[in-house]
């Protein structure tokens, strides 16, 4: 990574800046103390002030921006170029979500307030993405059928615009745990990265696809795939929103979890498995399993730079020089 970079080697000398006004006020406040031996010129002059009279502030000013320009130069301006090079052994994460019937279920809260399982997954899933640096992350989800939701990236703002687009029942009302991991996998057969791991999200049990949970973490196992499988919601009678011809309504619905296949997959693949069956408990899972998939970087910085101090000590020796000529030359006083 290249990054242009203009600097001050020793910006504590514009502290001197305070002093330079004052200094400026008191060469003009001279130019009004000098006297003369007649009490008037006015007969001389007829009265009138000449160009040069109003022009007397020059020379002063001259002085002034020399100092200013001698002051920064002092303070050695530096332009240069800073490269960063990041050396990272990343890790490729496919986050499979389930996003089935299922998922309407309301025994989950968010920012306090009652929410369907769905809607705190993804607020979840957000905070777990802004927490990762340099890793590549996809999305699989899931229903009835599963399909790649966002290829891995490293481009966390474009996967978590694929995030807020997921939708309950979006790929079926059924569950295909199979299939999920099965599509998770052949993502990650390619990888190349150090780590590979599936995060698996399910609230129910595997009643869609043509592929069995287990079969498939068999192949995530024969591609060294690591799989964290995470059971969410309550089981037994849950609140469940229903419509009706009057509107919707709230009832109680039995859900349940398969979580004994859930551990297998976990096992199978050397991963772990995990139960959250309340938002707090999901945010502790996925800070968990954030903790366990860390990525070693290591960032080396050099820098290359040119001092500028010679641009503003020439143009400050000028005028000064300057100033010091139009004193002694048209703005010649004498006392």
């Amino acid at each position: 990574m290249n990054e242009t970079f203009f600097q001050f080697h020793s910006p504590g000398y514009f502290i001197l800046l305070v002093f330079l006004v004052p200094l400026f006020v008191l060469d003009l406040v001279k130019l009004h103390l000098i006297k003369f031996d007649i009490s008037s010129i006015t007969l001389v002059t007829g009265g009138k002030k000449s160009l040069r009279y109003y022009l007397e502030f020059i020379p002063p000013l001259l002085r002034l921006i020399a100092l200013i320009l001698l002051v920064v130069a002092v303070a050695r301006p530096q332009w240069g170029n800073k490269y960063t090079e990041i050396n990272s052994e990343g890790i490729d994460i496919i986050l499979a979500l389930d996003t089935s019937g299922s998922m309407r279920a309301l025994d989950l809260t968010l920012d306090g307030d009652e929410a369907n399982r769905l809607e705190v997954i993804k607020s979840v899933v957000t905070q777990f993405i802004d927490g990762r640096s340099y890793d590549r992350i996809g999305m699989v989800v899931f229903g009835s059928e599963a399909y790649t939701q966002c290829p891995l990236t490293l481009d966390y703002d474009i996967l978590k615009g694929y995030l807020d687009l997921i939708e309950i029942g979006i790929v079926g009302e059924e569950t295909a745990i199979g299939n999920a991991l099965a599509t998770s996998v052949k993502r990650l057969s390619q990888s190349k990265a150090k780590s590979k791991v599936i995060i698996l999200l399910t609230d129910g049990q595997n009643t869609a696809g043509k592929i069995s949970p287990l079969n498939a973490a068999e192949l995530a196992k024969d591609n060294k795939i690591k799989v964290y499988s995470i059971a969410v919601g309550r089981d037994g009678r849950v609140p469940f929103p229903q419509k009706t011809m009057f509107g919707w309504r709230k009832v109680h619905m039995q859900l349940e979890v398969d979580e004994e296949t859930l551990k297998e997959i976990a096992k199978i693949t050397e991963g772990r498995f995990f139960k959250a069956s309340s938002t707090e408990t999901l945010k502790e899972v996925y800070r968990t399993i954030d903790e366990m998939e860390k990525t070693e970087v290591k960032i080396n910085e050099f820098a290359e730079y040119k001092e500028m101090f010679v641009s503003f000590l020439i143009p400050a020796i000028i005028l000064l020089l300057a100033a010091w000529l139009l004193q002694r030359t048209v703005f010649l006083r004498i006392p």
